[in-house]
């Protein structure tokens, strides 16, 4: 049987120490589908390693963008689809099925593992969490996460709670739905869509009626109902990475919303705080906008 195995390096210091503790203590409670399988660990005084199951198809952030084979155009939409929805379960595992609620904190394609059958598995828990049900609100004492992927409230120094994952979820999912990184740096002045930031892309386009245009350049001829659950991941998307965490949708809706078990309403611009004043909009889907407000001039960003 073939294994993967994890060695920590630098020095073996109380921060490598928490690190290894928290991926073992987190990943050894678990045990689903879309997550990856811990067999064994070494911890001595010379070495830490986490012996994990091997996935032959190596991180998502290869299949996306760096395979030349499988990048871009050779991915096929109900793979990619598949890939969402499983990684979305895994996370609503570790949030809503789990005995104490764990909080990942560093969703990203590199840490989404791909088997012989393209099934995804999150991993990499070294800065994962776990959590009485009780605890609505964690107090962060460091900044954790990716940049691109973190959300706005963990570099500020209040509590956060699991909808942070769903911020990162989010952006994950734009990256997975536009085949490409959200942002690419622009070369020689160019400015095209190409090289803009994608989740804004989405939000004009969604806001301008022009979703379903997006997704046929994206992804090429579809048929009807593999556009309708592009548009679907798009939307997700732009519920996930609200400003406000309690706008953001549970890892559980999330789900249901991308299998189309549940009716997405007309998202908000999430990037309206980078304009004006941040209204209030209270629980998720429970704005005091009208959806013709919220798609107003203040999209047009």
């Amino acid at each position: 049987m073939a294994v993967a195995v994890k060695v920590l390096h630098g020095n073996l210091d109380k921060r490598v120490e928490e690190q290894f503790m928290a991926e073992v203590g987190t990943i050894g409670r678990t045990h689903h589908i879309n997550l990856v399988r811990l067999f064994g660990f070494c911890f001595d005084s010379t070495i830490r390693a986490l012996v994990y199951e091997y996935m032959d198809n190596g991180a998502l952030d290869t299949l996306l963008f760096r395979n030349s084979n499988m990048a871009g155009g050779g991915v096929s939409f109900p793979m990619l689809h598949e890939i969402a929805v499983g990684t979305a379960k895994g996370i609503r595992y570790l949030h809503e099925e789990c005995q104490q609620k764990i909080i990942h904190y560093d969703i990203k394609p590199g840490n989404i593992l791909l088997d012989d059958k393209f099934n995804p598995k999150v991993a990499d828990f070294g800065l994962a969490m776990l959590f009485s049900r009780e605890n609505t609100h964690v107090s962060m004492t460091e900044i954790r996460g990716t940049p691109g992927y973190a959300a706005p409230e963990m570099c500020m120094g209040i509590g956060v709670t699991e909808a942070c994952d769903v911020y990162s979820f989010g952006m994950l999912l734009f990256e997975i739905v536009g085949r490409r990184k959200n942002f690419v740096e622009a070369s020689n002045g160019n400015s095209s869509d190409s090289h803009q930031w994608l989740p804004r892309i989405v939000w004009e386009r969604y806001n301008r009626g022009l979703l379903a245009e997006l997704v046929v350049v994206t992804h090429g001829m579809m048929d009807e109902e593999e556009r309708t659950k592009a548009e679907r991941m798009c939307k997700v998307a732009l519920w996930c990475v609200q400003y406000q965490p309690n706008a953001r949708p549970s890892m559980g809706k999330v789900v249901k919303m991308l299998e189309g078990e549940m009716d997405i309403s007309a998202p908000v611009n999430p990037f309206q705080h980078l304009m004006v004043p941040i209204v209030d909009m209270g629980s998720w889907g429970e704005s005091s906008t009208s959806s013709s407000d919220s798609n107003g001039e203040i999209g047009n960003i």
